[in-house]
């Protein structure tokens, strides 16, 4: 691997762009920042990459890359196969916004190799491995079409949850994943028609009697029924009952 051709400034500013994004990164290891090197297919590891590119005080693109482990334990979830680029989304953020207020695109998944090598193409390329004491276990990679020519101030990076020694898998890994919670009264089918009718003042009838608990949904599959409630002027679910794996359907 050969060491980047940058700044003193910009090398800092890579490292703390990895910083920022193993903080929030799920893991089975305990893993520390590497020295920056060239992206290319051969600083891959084993696993997934999601790419997405950003713009704003700074433009240019990231590339999380995790191992297998955590991409077989989001397809394997409890709760269904779960989105690995929602999953890496708050490592993404974290390491762009470390140049600053940025957009982030929606991103997209490849492979390893595939996404270090076409960022390697770009100016400026730069990749941290993420290891723990045997080997690289992830990799964040950045590209800016122009890296600052001074080291900004070093972003605030939340303090990473303790976790036990040693390695961790499974669903533990997915403790710190955060998901889209969402809560269903009912459910109806209309006619386009009827749809394009629609006005303000308009009543629906739901498929579910007044009264009746409404559902708790993540990633589409019901988990939980509850009462709604008022919480400081929001709507609430006051959980009911705890819908076991396979009984959603009844």
């Amino acid at each position: 691997m050969t060491a980047p051709t940058m700044t003193a400034p910009q090398l800092a500013l890579a490292r703390n762009a990895a910083e920022a994004a193993l903080a929030v990164l799920p893991t089975s290891h305990a893993l520390v920042v590497g020295e920056p090197v060239l992206p290319d297919g051969g600083t891959a590891i084993a696993g997934q990459a999601v790419t997405a590119r950003f713009t704003g005080a700074a433009s240019g693109e990231v590339v999380v890359v995790v191992g297998q482990d955590l991409a077989d334990a989001l397809r394997e979830s409890p709760l269904g196969e779960l989105d690995l680029t929602a999953a890496v989304r708050p490592a993404l953020e974290a390491a762009a916004r470390v140049f600053g207020p940025v957009v982030l695109d929606p991103g997209q998944v490849m492979e390893p190799d595939v996404a270090l090598s076409a960022l390697a193409t770009k100016d400026g390329a730069i990749s941290v491995p993420l290891r723990d004491e045997d080997e690289v276990r992830a990799v964040i990679a950045l590209a800016l079409s122009q890296w600052p020519s001074e080291e900004a101030p070093q972003a605030d990076v939340a303090p990473r949850s303790e976790r036990p020694a040693g390695a961790r898998g499974g669903l533990d890994m997915l403790h710190d994943v955060e998901m889209e919670v969402s809560a269903e009264l009912g459910r109806t089918r209309m006619s386009v028609r009827e749809l394009l009718s629609l006005s303000p003042g308009a009543i629906i009838e739901l498929d579910r009697a007044a009264g009746s608990p409404a559902d708790l949904l993540v990633n589409g599959r019901l988990i939980a029924r509850g009462e709604v409630v008022v919480v400081d002027e929001n709507f609430g679910i006051r959980i009911t009952e705890i819908v076991s794996p396979g009984a959603e359907r009844e």
